[in-house]
């Protein structure tokens, strides 16, 4: 799920996840960050949840997944919608 929050040209974009087993570091990869797998670690809360707020672009549309330590890409199950990539998946979408 992404909150976001809007402010002039920028959005601050709040990802978050629910808990995932057997994981113990969750990254958010996306065009944002060029699909770096790991310059974008998430925190986890004592609930298990994950979460990270970045600023993003505003009037964009970005495409995004979760890389989990163990080698998994997880979609959000609430973006706002979902793009097909060329590894015969979809990746998540963010409107700003």
């Amino acid at each position: 799920m992404v909150v976001k929050e809007k402010a002039k040209d920028k959005i601050r974009a709040t990802f978050t996840s629910p808990s995932i087993n057997d994981c113990e570091c969750l990254y958010l990869v996306g065009d944002f960050n060029e699909w770096d797998a790991q310059s974008h670690p998430m925190k986890q809360a004592e609930d298990g949840t994950w979460s990270l707020t970045i600023s993003l672009d505003k009037g964009q549309v970005y495409q995004y997944r979760f890389y989990t330590d163990n080698g998994n890409w997880l979609n959000d199950n609430d973006a706002d919608d979902y793009q097909p990539n060329p590894f015969g998946s979809d990746n998540s979408v963010v409107n700003t």
